[in-house]
């Protein structure tokens, strides 16, 4: 299971229409990302920027199998409307530092 973090950013003045549309995300939506091997995807805000932290089996696998999918085509468009795009065209943030994983 991999963890990963990535960026984007929304469009002006669309942050509190944003939000409404993930008050309650399409179930079809998480049912085909569930079925790609994304167990997880968060979402927190500051300002326009969003950050996402995501796990999944395989991110790569899993975004090809999506962009092949109708119902998440619909939804990108969809969403569209709010986000101006990924960061480093929607590549995983490097990872810095966690916590946990420090032994001294």
């Amino acid at each position: 299971m991999t963890r990963l973090a990535l960026h984007s950013r929304l469009l002006p003045g669309t942050e509190e229409a944003y939000e409404l549309e993930h008050a309650r995300v399409w179930p079809e939506l998480i049912t085909v990302m569930n079925a790609a091997g994304i167990s997880d995807w968060s979402i927190w805000r500051s300002g326009r920027d969003l950050f996402h932290l995501v796990v999944c089996d395989d991110y790569e696998a899993a975004v090809a199998e999506l962009r092949q999918n109708p119902t998440d085509q619909r939804w990108q468009q969809h969403m569209s409307q709010f986000v101006e795009g990924f960061a480093e065209g929607g590549k995983p943030l490097p990872h810095v530092w966690t916590m946990t994983q420090q032994t001294d």
